[in-house]
Protein backbone atom coordinates (compact mmCIF):
# COMPACT_ATOMS: atom_id res chain seq x y z
CA UNK A 1 0.00 0.00 0.00
CA UNK A 2 2.78 2.43 0.91
CA UNK A 3 4.61 1.72 -2.37
CA UNK A 4 1.39 2.27 -4.29
CA UNK A 5 0.76 5.61 -2.59
CA UNK A 6 4.37 6.69 -3.24
CA UNK A 7 4.00 5.83 -6.93
CA UNK A 8 0.78 7.81 -7.10
CA UNK A 9 2.44 10.79 -5.41
CA UNK A 10 5.33 10.67 -7.90
CA UNK A 11 3.01 10.52 -10.90
CA UNK A 12 0.82 13.34 -9.62
CA UNK A 13 3.89 15.48 -8.85
CA UNK A 14 5.00 15.16 -12.46
CA UNK A 15 1.49 16.03 -13.71
CA UNK A 16 1.29 19.08 -11.44
CA UNK A 17 4.68 20.30 -12.69
CA UNK A 18 3.68 19.91 -16.34
CA UNK A 19 0.22 21.44 -15.87
CA UNK A 20 1.62 24.42 -13.97
CA UNK A 21 4.23 25.19 -16.60
CA UNK A 22 1.73 24.84 -19.45
CA UNK A 23 -0.57 27.24 -17.59
CA UNK A 24 2.31 29.71 -17.22
CA UNK A 25 2.95 29.81 -20.97
CA UNK A 26 -0.76 30.03 -21.83
CA UNK A 27 -1.34 32.80 -19.27
CA UNK A 28 1.50 34.84 -20.72
CA UNK A 29 0.08 34.43 -24.21
CA UNK A 30 -3.44 35.58 -23.30
CA UNK A 31 -2.94 38.06 -20.44
CA UNK A 32 -1.29 41.45 -20.84
CA UNK A 33 -0.23 43.14 -17.55
CA UNK A 34 0.26 46.45 -19.39
CA UNK A 35 -3.52 46.92 -19.48
CA UNK A 36 -3.49 47.77 -15.75
CA UNK A 37 -1.47 50.91 -16.52
CA UNK A 38 -2.52 51.85 -20.05
CA UNK A 39 -6.00 52.98 -18.99
CA UNK A 40 -4.81 55.40 -16.32
CA UNK A 41 -5.59 59.07 -16.67
CA UNK A 42 -3.32 60.68 -17.55
CA UNK A 43 -1.95 57.66 -19.45
CA UNK A 44 1.54 56.45 -18.62
CA UNK A 45 4.17 56.38 -21.38
CA UNK A 46 4.98 52.83 -22.61
CA UNK A 47 8.55 53.16 -21.36
CA UNK A 48 7.36 53.92 -17.83
CA UNK A 49 4.98 50.93 -17.88
CA UNK A 50 7.85 48.66 -18.89
CA UNK A 51 9.99 50.03 -16.07
CA UNK A 52 7.24 49.19 -13.60
CA UNK A 53 6.72 45.64 -14.93
CA UNK A 54 10.38 44.69 -15.34
CA UNK A 55 11.14 44.22 -11.59
CA UNK A 56 7.99 42.09 -11.33
CA UNK A 57 9.17 39.74 -14.10
CA UNK A 58 6.12 40.74 -16.17
CA UNK A 59 7.76 42.66 -19.00
CA UNK A 60 6.01 41.33 -22.14
CA UNK A 61 8.83 42.67 -24.34
CA UNK A 62 11.31 40.33 -22.66
CA UNK A 63 11.64 36.80 -24.15
CA UNK A 64 9.08 34.45 -22.58
CA UNK A 65 11.65 31.72 -21.96
CA UNK A 66 13.77 34.18 -19.96
CA UNK A 67 10.81 35.16 -17.80
CA UNK A 68 9.87 31.52 -17.33
CA UNK A 69 13.37 30.53 -16.20
CA UNK A 70 13.50 33.39 -13.69
CA UNK A 71 10.02 32.46 -12.41
CA UNK A 72 10.68 28.70 -12.07
CA UNK A 73 14.05 29.36 -10.42
CA UNK A 74 12.40 31.64 -7.88
CA UNK A 75 9.93 28.89 -6.98
CA UNK A 76 12.53 26.14 -6.57
CA UNK A 77 15.08 28.26 -4.72
CA UNK A 78 12.88 30.57 -2.63
CA UNK A 79 9.29 29.28 -3.02
CA UNK A 80 8.48 32.67 -4.51
CA UNK A 81 5.50 32.58 -6.88
CA UNK A 82 6.02 36.13 -8.04
CA UNK A 83 4.08 39.38 -7.89
CA UNK A 84 0.95 40.82 -9.41
CA UNK A 85 1.15 43.72 -11.91
CA UNK A 86 0.43 46.08 -9.01
CA UNK A 87 3.30 44.70 -6.88
CA UNK A 88 1.27 42.48 -4.52
CA UNK A 89 2.97 39.27 -3.38
CA UNK A 90 1.20 36.17 -4.72
CA UNK A 91 2.48 34.12 -1.77
CA UNK A 92 0.81 36.46 0.71
CA UNK A 93 -2.48 36.47 -1.18
CA UNK A 94 -2.66 32.69 -1.55
CA UNK A 95 -1.63 31.91 2.04
CA UNK A 96 -4.27 34.32 3.38
CA UNK A 97 -7.15 33.45 1.07
CA UNK A 98 -6.80 29.65 1.31
CA UNK A 99 -7.90 29.69 4.95
CA UNK A 100 -10.67 32.18 4.30
CA UNK A 101 -12.19 29.78 1.76
CA UNK A 102 -11.53 26.77 3.98
CA UNK A 103 -13.26 28.47 6.91
CA UNK A 104 -16.28 29.09 4.71
CA UNK A 105 -16.48 25.76 2.89
CA UNK A 106 -14.93 23.10 5.12
CA UNK A 107 -17.61 23.16 7.79
CA UNK A 108 -20.39 23.40 5.21
CA UNK A 109 -19.01 20.42 3.28
CA UNK A 110 -18.68 18.26 6.40
CA UNK A 111 -22.18 19.08 7.66
CA UNK A 112 -23.77 18.68 4.21
CA UNK A 113 -22.03 15.31 3.76
CA UNK A 114 -23.21 14.01 7.13
CA UNK A 115 -26.77 15.17 6.42
CA UNK A 116 -26.72 13.72 2.90
CA UNK A 117 -25.42 10.30 3.92
CA UNK A 118 -27.78 10.11 6.90
CA UNK A 119 -30.77 10.99 4.74
CA UNK A 120 -29.64 8.50 2.09
CA UNK A 121 -29.57 5.69 4.64
CA UNK A 122 -32.85 6.79 6.25
CA UNK A 123 -34.82 7.08 3.01
CA UNK A 124 -33.37 3.97 1.35
CA UNK A 125 -34.42 1.83 4.30
CA UNK A 126 -37.94 3.31 3.98
CA UNK A 127 -38.33 3.15 0.21
CA UNK A 128 -41.61 4.57 -1.16
CA UNK A 129 -42.89 5.47 2.30
CA UNK A 130 -43.93 9.00 3.22
CA UNK A 131 -40.54 9.92 4.70
CA UNK A 132 -38.77 8.74 1.55
CA UNK A 133 -41.04 10.69 -0.78
CA UNK A 134 -40.95 13.80 1.42
CA UNK A 135 -37.14 13.97 1.61
CA UNK A 136 -36.81 13.17 -2.08
CA UNK A 137 -39.04 16.17 -2.80
CA UNK A 138 -36.94 18.38 -0.52
CA UNK A 139 -33.72 17.21 -2.18
CA UNK A 140 -35.06 17.69 -5.70
CA UNK A 141 -36.08 21.23 -4.75
CA UNK A 142 -32.62 21.87 -3.24
CA UNK A 143 -30.88 20.48 -6.34
CA UNK A 144 -32.73 22.99 -8.51
CA UNK A 145 -32.16 25.90 -6.13
CA UNK A 146 -29.39 28.20 -7.29
CA UNK A 147 -26.82 29.28 -4.74
CA UNK A 148 -27.61 32.95 -5.44
CA UNK A 149 -31.28 32.44 -4.55
CA UNK A 150 -30.41 30.42 -1.45
CA UNK A 151 -27.81 32.97 -0.32
CA UNK A 152 -30.13 35.94 -0.79
CA UNK A 153 -32.91 34.14 1.10
CA UNK A 154 -30.52 33.38 3.96
CA UNK A 155 -29.34 37.00 4.00
CA UNK A 156 -32.92 38.24 4.27
CA UNK A 157 -33.56 35.73 7.06
CA UNK A 158 -30.48 36.91 8.93
CA UNK A 159 -31.51 40.57 8.59
CA UNK A 160 -35.02 39.72 9.80
CA UNK A 161 -33.63 37.88 12.87
CA UNK A 162 -31.36 40.82 13.67
CA UNK A 163 -34.28 43.26 13.42
CA UNK A 164 -36.54 41.05 15.54
CA UNK A 165 -33.94 40.76 18.31
CA UNK A 166 -32.87 44.37 18.03
CA UNK A 167 -29.15 43.55 17.76
CA UNK A 168 -26.67 42.10 15.30
CA UNK A 169 -26.69 38.36 15.92
CA UNK A 170 -25.57 37.30 12.44
CA UNK A 171 -23.32 39.26 10.07
CA UNK A 172 -24.26 39.11 6.40
CA UNK A 173 -20.94 40.32 4.98
CA UNK A 174 -17.28 39.77 5.71
CA UNK A 175 -15.34 37.02 7.46
CA UNK A 176 -14.48 38.86 10.67
CA UNK A 177 -14.56 42.21 12.46
CA UNK A 178 -11.34 44.19 12.74
CA UNK A 179 -10.14 44.78 16.28
CA UNK A 180 -11.62 41.69 17.94
CA UNK A 181 -9.04 40.14 20.27
CA UNK A 182 -8.95 37.07 22.51
CA UNK A 183 -9.71 33.45 21.66
CA UNK A 184 -13.37 33.25 22.70
CA UNK A 185 -14.38 36.68 21.32
CA UNK A 186 -12.61 35.88 18.01
CA UNK A 187 -14.28 32.45 17.84
CA UNK A 188 -17.71 33.94 18.52
CA UNK A 189 -17.10 36.66 15.95
CA UNK A 190 -16.08 34.08 13.33
CA UNK A 191 -19.16 31.94 14.04
CA UNK A 192 -21.47 34.94 13.67
CA UNK A 193 -19.93 35.69 10.27
CA UNK A 194 -19.77 32.12 8.95
CA UNK A 195 -23.24 30.96 10.05
CA UNK A 196 -25.33 32.40 7.22
CA UNK A 197 -23.09 31.44 4.26
CA UNK A 198 -22.69 27.96 5.76
CA UNK A 199 -26.47 27.51 5.87
CA UNK A 200 -26.73 28.65 2.24
CA UNK A 201 -24.06 26.18 1.13
CA UNK A 202 -25.62 23.29 3.09
CA UNK A 203 -29.03 23.93 1.52
CA UNK A 204 -27.62 23.67 -2.00
CA UNK A 205 -25.12 20.83 -1.48
CA UNK A 206 -26.60 18.15 0.80
CA UNK A 207 -29.12 16.93 -1.77
CA UNK A 208 -26.58 15.53 -4.23
CA UNK A 209 -25.03 13.34 -1.54
CA UNK A 210 -28.48 12.27 -0.32
CA UNK A 211 -29.70 11.17 -3.75
CA UNK A 212 -26.45 9.41 -4.61
CA UNK A 213 -26.27 7.54 -1.29
CA UNK A 214 -29.93 6.52 -1.52
CA UNK A 215 -29.57 5.20 -5.07
CA UNK A 216 -26.40 3.24 -4.31
CA UNK A 217 -27.80 1.80 -1.10
CA UNK A 218 -30.98 0.63 -2.84
CA UNK A 219 -28.82 -1.27 -5.33
CA UNK A 220 -27.24 -3.24 -2.48
CA UNK A 221 -30.14 -3.75 -0.06
CA UNK A 222 -31.39 -6.82 -1.94
CA UNK A 223 -27.96 -8.16 -2.87
CA UNK A 224 -27.08 -11.78 -2.08
CA UNK A 225 -24.60 -10.90 0.67
CA UNK A 226 -27.24 -8.79 2.47
CA UNK A 227 -29.83 -11.58 2.22
CA UNK A 228 -27.23 -14.01 3.57
CA UNK A 229 -26.56 -11.71 6.52
CA UNK A 230 -30.28 -11.53 7.27
CA UNK A 231 -30.57 -15.31 6.99
CA UNK A 232 -27.91 -15.60 9.69
CA UNK A 233 -30.13 -13.63 12.08
CA UNK A 234 -29.31 -9.94 11.53
CA UNK A 235 -32.20 -7.51 11.49
CA UNK A 236 -32.88 -5.61 8.27
CA UNK A 237 -31.56 -2.31 9.58
CA UNK A 238 -28.45 -3.92 11.04
CA UNK A 239 -27.75 -5.80 7.80
CA UNK A 240 -28.10 -2.55 5.86
CA UNK A 241 -25.75 -0.62 8.16
CA UNK A 242 -23.15 -3.36 8.51
CA UNK A 243 -23.04 -4.80 4.98
CA UNK A 244 -24.98 -2.84 2.33
CA UNK A 245 -23.77 0.57 3.53
CA UNK A 246 -20.10 -0.45 3.52
CA UNK A 247 -20.26 -1.23 -0.20
CA UNK A 248 -22.53 1.59 -1.28
CA UNK A 249 -20.62 4.33 0.54
CA UNK A 250 -17.45 3.80 -1.54
CA UNK A 251 -18.54 6.04 -4.47
CA UNK A 252 -19.77 8.65 -1.99
CA UNK A 253 -16.39 8.63 -0.22
CA UNK A 254 -14.69 9.06 -3.58
CA UNK A 255 -16.92 12.01 -4.41
CA UNK A 256 -16.16 13.62 -1.04
CA UNK A 257 -12.41 13.17 -1.57
CA UNK A 258 -12.61 14.90 -4.94
CA UNK A 259 -14.49 17.82 -3.37
CA UNK A 260 -11.27 18.92 -1.65
CA UNK A 261 -10.22 21.19 -4.56
CA UNK A 262 -13.56 22.96 -4.26
CA UNK A 263 -13.20 23.40 -0.51
CA UNK A 264 -9.85 25.15 -0.72
CA UNK A 265 -10.40 26.59 -4.18
CA UNK A 266 -13.21 28.82 -3.04
CA UNK A 267 -16.77 29.49 -4.15
CA UNK A 268 -16.96 32.54 -6.38
CA UNK A 269 -20.68 33.31 -6.07
CA UNK A 270 -20.96 32.65 -2.33
CA UNK A 271 -17.83 34.66 -1.55
CA UNK A 272 -19.11 37.52 -3.70
CA UNK A 273 -22.55 37.65 -2.08
CA UNK A 274 -21.20 37.49 1.47
CA UNK A 275 -18.07 39.60 0.70
CA UNK A 276 -15.52 36.96 1.71
CA UNK A 277 -12.04 37.57 0.27
CA UNK A 278 -11.30 33.91 -0.45
CA UNK A 279 -9.79 31.99 -3.32
CA UNK A 280 -12.89 32.29 -5.46
CA UNK A 281 -12.84 36.06 -5.54
CA UNK A 282 -9.06 36.03 -5.92
CA UNK A 283 -9.46 33.97 -9.11
CA UNK A 284 -11.76 36.65 -10.54
CA UNK A 285 -9.33 39.36 -9.44
CA UNK A 286 -6.37 37.72 -11.19
CA UNK A 287 -8.33 37.54 -14.44
CA UNK A 288 -9.55 41.13 -14.20
CA UNK A 289 -6.05 42.47 -13.47
CA UNK A 290 -4.19 40.22 -15.96
CA UNK A 291 -2.24 38.75 -13.05
CA UNK A 292 -0.18 36.00 -14.68
CA UNK A 293 1.63 34.86 -11.57
CA UNK A 294 -1.50 34.82 -9.43
CA UNK A 295 -3.47 32.80 -11.97
CA UNK A 296 -0.68 30.25 -12.35
CA UNK A 297 -0.38 29.89 -8.57
CA UNK A 298 -4.13 29.29 -8.30
CA UNK A 299 -3.93 26.65 -11.04
CA UNK A 300 -1.00 24.92 -9.34
CA UNK A 301 -2.81 24.93 -6.01
CA UNK A 302 -5.94 23.50 -7.64
CA UNK A 303 -3.87 20.73 -9.25
CA UNK A 304 -2.29 19.95 -5.87
CA UNK A 305 -5.68 19.71 -4.18
CA UNK A 306 -6.94 17.46 -7.00
CA UNK A 307 -3.95 15.18 -6.49
CA UNK A 308 -4.59 15.01 -2.75
CA UNK A 309 -8.24 14.22 -3.40
CA UNK A 310 -7.37 11.46 -5.87
CA UNK A 311 -4.90 9.84 -3.47
CA UNK A 312 -7.38 10.04 -0.58
CA UNK A 313 -10.04 8.50 -2.82
CA UNK A 314 -7.75 5.56 -3.54
CA UNK A 315 -7.00 5.13 0.15
CA UNK A 316 -10.71 5.30 1.00
CA UNK A 317 -11.54 2.57 -1.53
CA UNK A 318 -8.84 0.32 -0.08
CA UNK A 319 -10.04 0.97 3.48
CA UNK A 320 -13.72 0.34 2.69
CA UNK A 321 -13.51 -2.53 0.18
CA UNK A 322 -11.81 -5.72 1.45
CA UNK A 323 -11.69 -7.09 -2.10
CA UNK A 324 -9.30 -4.29 -3.10
CA UNK A 325 -7.14 -4.91 -0.06
CA UNK A 326 -6.86 -8.61 -0.97
CA UNK A 327 -5.94 -7.80 -4.58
Amino acid sequence: MIKYVLRRIASWTLMIFLATNITYFLANLFLDPRVNYSERRPPLPPEQIIRKLQPLNLNPEEPLITRWWRWIKGIFLHWDWGFSPTGTSVNEQISYRIWISAELLLGATIIATIIGISLGIYTASRQYKFADRFWQGVSIFALNLHIIVAALAVVLLGIWINEMLGSTVFYVTGAYNVGVTGFLPSLLDALRHVFLPTIALIITSFAGTHMLQRSLLLDNINADFVRTARAKGLTRHRAIRKHALRTSIIPVATQIAFSIPGIFGGAILTETIFAWEGMGRYTVTTLNTNDVHGLVAISAFGALMTAIGAILADVAVVALDPRVRVS
